[in-house]
């Protein structure tokens, strides 16, 4: 059984940061992409930032310059330090993993349970 368990949101003041962490409880499949998405109120679930377990990065043009994704494979742990944050980044995020069988099947999708980030103006 694959976990995802996230860490670190919160409330935070317009221009303030914070850290979210992500680690991924299993041993039996690779880990290819990880990444985060978030969803708003009222709007569908959109990508913040990926990265690959070679370290390329993939970022939503909203978050370029602020948000940055990091990746700890040893750990199976994915992080995303958010900085300059803005009253329009709240949102639930949801760490997301695409897994594969050491066996070549996949990938398949994971999810966390989301965690909630507050900006407040």
């Amino acid at each position: 059984q694959v976990q995802l368990v996230e860490s670190g949101g919160g409330l935070v003041q317009a221009g303030g940061s914070l850290r979210l962490s992500c680690a991924a409880s299993q041993s039996m499949f690779r880990i290819n992409v990880m990444g985060w998405w978030r969803q708003a109120p009222g709007k569908q679930r959109e990508l913040v930032a990926t990265i690959t377990s070679g370290g390329s990065t993939n970022y939503a043009d909203s978050v370029k310059g602020r948000f940055t994704i990091s990746r700890d494979n040893a750990k199976n742990t994915v992080y995303l330090q958010m900085n300059s944050l803005k009253p329009e980044d709240t949102a639930v995020y949801y760490c997301g993993a695409d897994l594969q069988t050491y066996s070549g099947a996949g990938p398949f999708r994971y999810w966390g349970q989301g965690t909630q980030v507050t900006v407040s103006s």
